[in-house]
C-alpha cells in the first residue's frame, strides 16, 4: 500500500503538466476539423495539417532555418543593448534622487510613444539596414527593465541600509551586497515582459525593408495570400516566445534559489 501511494504521487506532478496541454489539443483538433469539413476556408485560414506541411517543405529548402536565424540575431542584439540601457538608467535613477529627476520623466515619455510612430524616425537617423530594427527591439525592451529594475532598488527595505551604515559598508559595497540582490527578483521579473516584448516589437521591425528574417518571410507571404506560411511564422513567434520565457524561468530558478518558494519548486 504505502508503495502504491508513493507511485501516484511521482504521477501527480505529471499530469498537473498534461492538463495544461488539453485545451490547446482539442483546439487545434477542433481548428481541423473545421477546416476539414468546409466550415473554415483553407484560402483563408490554412489548416494545422496545412500549417505543418508547408513548414516542413520551408525546412527541407532551408528557407525558415536561415531566416529564423536573423531574427534570432536581431532580437539577440536588441535585448543585449535593451538590458545594457535599462539596467544602467534604473541604477542612476534608483540609487540617486538627482538621477531620477533627470531621467525619469523624458523615459516615461518615450515610454507612451507608439513604436510605428518612430520608425520613420529610426529610417532617417539610421538608414534601413539593422541598426533601425535592432534599435526598434531595444526600445520596446528597455522599458520593463528599467521600471521593475527601479521598483526593486527603491523598494529595499530601509533597515537594511541602516543596516549596512551601522556596519561601515561603503556605498560600492552596500549596492553589490544588499540593493542588488534585493533588487533581483524585480529585474528578473522585467526581463521576462522584455524578453516577450523583443518578440512582438521585432515583428514590427522585420517590416521596415527587411529583405530576411521571419517578419519579411510573412511579408512576401501576404503578397502571394500564402496563409500557410504566415500561420508558419506566427506558430514560430509563438514558439520562441514560449522557449525564451522558460529560459528566463529557469534562470529566475536558480538565481533566487535562496528563497523558500522557489526551493519548493512549486506556485502557490
Amino acid at each position: 500500500m504505502p508503495r502504491s501511494t508513493s507511485g501516484l504521487s511521482l504521477w501527480r506532478p505529471r499530469l498537473s503538466t498534461l492538463k495544461r496541454y488539453v485545451s490547446p489539443i482539442i483546439l487545434v483538433l477542433g481548428w481541423q476539423l473545421a477546416c476539414s469539413a468546409g466550415l473554415l476556408s483553407t484560402r483563408l485560414v490554412a489548416s494545422p495539417v496545412q500549417i505543418l506541411t508547408t513548414g516542413w517543405a520551408l525546412t527541407q529548402d532551408g528557407t525558415l532555418q536561415s531566416n529564423l536565424w536573423v531574427s534570432l540575431l536581431r532580437a539577440g542584439a536588441g535585448l543585449t543593448l535593451a538590458c545594457g540601457v535599462g539596467i544602467g538608467l534604473a541604477l542612476l535613477s534608483g540609487l540617486s534622487r538627482v538621477g531620477e529627476d533627470i531621467v525619469d520623466a523624458p523615459l516615461q515619455i518615450l515610454r507612451t510613444l507608439p513604436a510605428l510612430a518612430l520608425v520613420p524616425l529610426f529610417i532617417l537617423w539610421f538608414g534601413i539596414g539593422e541598426t533601425p530594427k535592432i534599435a526598434l527591439v531595444a526600445l520596446g525592451s528597455a522599458f520593463p527593465i528599467y521600471l521593475n529594475l527601479y521598483k526593486g532598488i527603491r523598494s529595499i527595505d530601509p533597515k537594511l541600509l541602516e543596516m549596512t551604515r551601522t556596519l561601515g559598508l561603503s556605498r560600492i559595497a552596500t549596492i553589490r551586497e544588499v540593493i542588488l540582490p534585493g533588487a533581483l527578483p524585480d529585474l528578473l521579473v522585467g526581463l521576462r515582459f522584455a524578453v516577450g516584448l523583443s518578440w512582438l516589437m521585432l515583428v514590427v521591425a522585420e517590416q521596415i525593408n527587411a529583405d530576411s528574417g521571419i517578419g519579411h518571410m510573412m511579408m512576401d507571404a501576404e503578397d502571394f495570400l500564402r496563409t500557410d506560411i504566415i500561420l508558419v511564422g506566427l506558430v514560430i513567434y509563438g514558439l520562441l516566445g514560449l522557449v525564451s520565457d522558460q529560459a528566463v524561468r529557469v534562470l529566475e530558478h536558480r538565481l533566487l534559489s535562496w528563497r523558500p518558494a522557489d526551493r519548493r519548486g512549486g506556485a502557490i
